[in-house]
């Protein structure tokens, strides 16, 4: 599966910010600490696990801007397909910060209508 060799690439103490003001923002301090409140947390609410299909990536230098999608459905049945912006900065070609932008409302109403 592509994400899990994409994590490979990820250090394990990445410093990993996920902007916005629903309850997964926040800045995470691991590569551990963000799957784990991040794509576990969110596996629990949906159908089938969170699956990310990279749709674009732009490198320059020691950052690289990646587009990503996921078509998902929640336990309520409604559709939760949220698209990503990730900014990630490299060092020896590991991952060991990234921005992450996603849909907040989206994010905030699939938290709320099932947790």
């Amino acid at each position: 599966m592509i994400i899990l060799i994409f994590f490979d690439k990820v250090a394990d103490d990445v410093n990993w910010t996920v902007m916005g003001t629903h309850p997964l923002a926040g800045t995470y301090h691991s590569k551990t600490d963000f799957i784990v409140n991040i794509f576990v947390r969110l596996n629990k609410i949906l159908r089938n696990d969170v699956l990310l299909k990279f749709k674009n990536i732009v490198k320059q230098e020691e950052i690289a801007v990646v587009e990503l999608e996921s078509l998902s459905t929640a336990l309520n049945g409604k559709p939760f397909n949220n698209t990503y912006c990730w900014v990630c900065r490299f060092e020896n070609n590991i991952i060991v910060g990234v921005r992450a932008y996603v849909d907040s409302a989206l994010v905030q109403m699939v938290i709320d209508e099932n947790e």
